[in-house]
């Protein structure tokens, strides 16, 4: 290790994308806050390697949970109860506040968080125990909020298919968050739950432009592809929400009306935005992905960020962190209500709370803790 001495004439490098992260969010794979040595790269007047892995694969690894439900009493959020079948989430948008959950595995926010997907094998069979419970008051449940419950990797895990099975058959509500058109491969279980007023929908409309959305939210579905699958939810009688989000500045920002419109003429009924959030390690990996993607622009979207968030970089205060505060907060407001208004759609928060709690029942049949119920099974397991 050389002394301070040595250091002091050495040039600290700035991240820089890696040639595996293409196809990712990420440019690089960031430290986590609970790494106990930090690590940074500096020009020691050795050539650079140019060679690195051309890919960053997906690895998904299959883990028991202990709990299924996570409650929160956020006076912010529309909903009090939430599921999520995975952490980590392969659609790798750069902005995604979930990010820095994977440093408490000891991963980084960056490239492994795309890249490292955790599922939950029993999350359904939970459920069904949570369910069945004398003590529980069923709430609307909101599926898929920090990490998407329709990436990739449910097409062949169908953990999100099993756990609508469970409450379709006990009439729980539910509202899911997506930006997958794999959702409407459960058509037939959400129709009839919508007709019950039992199911709702959430679409994240980030951007219409195709070139914006490879680099922002790469292994999403594209902006049009987004816009089908409102169409195709509401004309099988499922309501839809559309969200904007995150709102950045002279990135996204240019085309709120824009999104708006279009996801009202796809069917969507109610509209939310959310302005930027740079939580923890989401603000130095999304200042990375702007150097590497905007570099011509990034210095003004940071100003106009900090000027919505009191001059910081983020403002974690549950009255401001969703819209920012300040002139500029304010003018998007204004912007998103005259759009909403005209488009005759409504600006509800509260879109899951909304459906009815009031055709519950506990299911028949609840497993013993750690038994393994055969996918699409919701009869009483064998006695022998």
């Amino acid at each position: 290790m050389p002394d301070d001495e040595e250091q002091e004439g050495q040039v600290m490098l700035p991240p820089r994308p890696l040639k595996a992260s293409k196809g990712r969010g990420a440019v690089s794979n960031l430290q986590g806050r609970f790494d106990k040595q930090a690590r940074e790269e500096y020009d020691d007047g050795w050539p650079r390697e140019e060679e690195e892995p051309r890919a960053w694969k997906t690895q998904v690894t299959e883990e028991q949970a202990k709990t299924i439900l996570s409650r929160n009493s956020s006076p912010d959020l529309p909903f009090g109860v939430s599921l999520n079948p995975y952490r980590g989430c392969e659609h790798g948008c750069i902005y995604c506040y979930a990010r820095p959950t994977h440093s408490y595995l000891g991963l980084s926010p960056g490239l492994d968080f795309e890249s490292k997907i955790f599922a939950k094998v029993n999350a359904p069979e939970l459920l069904r125990r949570e369910l069945g419970k004398a003590s529980y008051v069923p709430e609307s449940i909101a599926l898929g909020v920090n990490t998407d419950a329709y990436q990739p990797c449910e097409r062949e895990l169908r953990l999100t298919r099993r756990i609508l099975e469970v409450l379709q058959e006990c009439e729980h509500p539910v509202g899911l968050i997506t930006k997958s058109a794999l959702v409407e491969r459960d058509i037939d279980i959400l129709a009839p739950m919508a007709a019950k007023r039992l199911a709702a929908a959430a679409v994240t409309l980030t951007t219409l432009e195709p070139s914006i959305a490879r680099t922002l939210e790469p292994r999403a579905a594209a902006p049009a592809r987004r816009l089908r699958t409102i169409r195709t939810l509401t004309d099988a009688g499922i309501p839809v929400s559309v969200s904007i989000s995150p709102i950045i500045p002279f990135v996204t920002e240019p085309e709120i009306e824009h999104l708006l419109e279009a996801a009202r003429d796809a069917g969507a009924v109610h509209a939310h935005y959310v302005v930027l959030r740079l939580p923890w390690e989401v603000n130095p990996l999304f200042q990375q992905w702007l150097q590497a993607h905007f570099p011509d622009r990034a210095q003004r979207v940071m100003n106009r960020v900090r000027e919505m968030r009191g001059g910081k970089d983020y403002d974690s205060d549950f009255s401001t962190r969703m819209k920012g505060e300040g002139v500029w907060a304010e003018l998007i407001r204004q912007r998103f209500q005259i759009a909403v208004a005209r488009l005759g759609m409504t600006g509800r928060g509260d879109r899951f709370k909304g459906l009815d709690t009031s055709l519950f029942r506990r299911p028949l049949v609840i497993p013993p803790l750690g038994s393994k119920a055969k996918e699409g099974s919701a009869g009483q397991m064998d006695l022998f």
